[in-house]
């Protein structure tokens, strides 16, 4: 049996210093792939040199909504000769994000149009994050179809199940992180019962969002994963190990990476 985590900040200062062992953690749990997000240039880079030392290991480069006022022009181009290395999988994180007030909104949305059109560009699927934007995400999704299919991922989901509909038709798949574990959130297993079986995804979010029974672990960690991936099997009515290979399965078709 093995898990693919979808999304995991391996730059953070509670996971960067001991990477050896949470690998490790993370390969006797059966977690076989991690894709490492960058959210700056800074971390984008980190993201690519840890892909470079462990062969389990890819990345995601872009610069997270949150950060595109730190931004320039020449992070955007930096982040541009990233997506040309062999273990750079996907662009992003990128998205809108309107909980926090780190960046204008009309900045965020330039710097996500960006990163969608580098996606078609490099043909490399794109990592979204949103929070408390849900039309906005929308009003994008939609006038997106125009210039036909996206690939990409809409992360940590916790939208509801009209807005999973339009991420599907726009070509993107869905990915669920820790908080599908909380008990308070039997509306988002809903949700994720009525996803299509290829275009699911598991995550850990990490450091954060760690899931239940491990809420109170800080960091999150890759490992963990196997707690959202079981929760969404039981949920859907299958077993764990049918759940990983969907999840493994639909990741790495999505990454261009084969099975091992």
């Amino acid at each position: 049996m093995e898990w693919f985590d979808t999304h995991a900040h391996l730059f953070d200062e509670g996971l960067l210093p001991q990477i050896e062992d949470v690998l490790a953690r993370a390969k006797s749990a059966g977690v076989a792939n991690i894709v490492a997000i960058g959210t700056t240039l800074e971390d984008s880079r980190i993201c690519v040199e840890l892909a470079e030392r462990f062969p389990q290991v890819y990345a995601s480069v872009g610069i997270h909504p949150n950060h595109s006022a730190e931004a320039g022009e020449s992070d955007l181009n930096e982040i541009e000769k990233l997506l040309s290395h062999e273990k750079v999988v996907a662009i992003g994180e990128t998205g809108l994000d309107r909980y926090w007030d780190f960046a204008p909104i009309e900045l965020q949305k330039e710097y996500f149009q960006w990163h969608i059109a580098k996606s078609r560009e490099y043909r490399k699927p794109l990592v979204i994050h949103m929070r408390d934007c849900r039309e906005d995400i929308v009003e994008f999704l939609e006038a997106s179809q125009l210039d036909g299919p996206l690939s990409g991922i809409l992360h940590s989901y916790t939208g509801d199940v009209e807005l999973a509909e339009l991420g599907v038709a726009c070509g993107l798949h869905i990915s669920f992180a820790g908080m599908l574990t909380f008990k308070r959130n039997q509306e988002l297993r809903d949700v994720a019962k009525t996803i299509p079986e290829d275009r699911l995804l598991v995550e850990t979010d990490c450091p954060y969002l760690s899931p239940e029974p491990y809420r109170k672990q800080r960091p999150n960690e890759p490992a963990l994963v196997v707690h959202t991936g079981t929760c969404l099997a039981n949920e859907r009515g299958i077993s764990p190990a049918e759940m990983a290979r969907i999840a493994t399965d639909n990741a790495r078709k999505l990454f261009g990476i084969p099975s091992e």
